[in-house]
């Protein structure tokens, strides 16, 4: 007996009914994957910051305030959380005597690899339990979500 590919929902057929069935759907599997994260007591926003930093390397706080699209009196505060857990530390701009540069320390370089690699992990073990098919369509839908993410 052949099995016909699965439908999709009723709701996703119109682009309103997926956009709220994306919303939900995404927005339940990011509240999982923080669930996952290393050090819960860091806020959101300063675990976004010093992961953005891991990844661009020294930046001036009103790059990483760009970059998170926050305004730069809120990260200045995200910031100095930051510095006073010993993750982040702040160095005079080259060239710039009135900026400063802002750059993980290796204990937050550290706490970004453990919480990736715990998300991660937490992630590949729910792939696992997809089919072959489940996961190709998903490695083509990874490629379009992060483009509608991007504007």
């Amino acid at each position: 007996m052949l099995m016909s590919a699965p439908q999709p929902p009723p709701q996703t057929r119109t682009d309103a009914g997926l956009a709220a069935t994306l919303r939900v759907t995404i927005g339940r599997l990011a509240r999982r994957l923080r669930h996952q994260r290393t050090d819960a007591s860091l806020s959101l926003g300063q675990s976004a910051a010093l992961v953005t930093l891991d990844r661009h390397g020294q930046l001036t706080p009103g790059e990483l305030a760009e970059h998170e699209k926050m305004q730069p009196p809120s990260m200045t505060r995200i910031i100095t959380a930051l510095e006073t857990r010993g993750l982040v530390r702040r160095t005079r701009h080259p060239s710039d005597g009135r900026q400063q540069l802002v750059e993980p320390t290796p204990e937050g370089r550290q706490l970004v690899e453990q919480d990736r690699r715990r998300r991660e992990a937490w992630l590949a073990r729910r792939l696992a339990e997809l089919t072959p098919e489940e996961k190709s369509t998903l490695r083509r839908a990874a490629t379009i979500l992060d483009r509608l993410s991007q504007t």
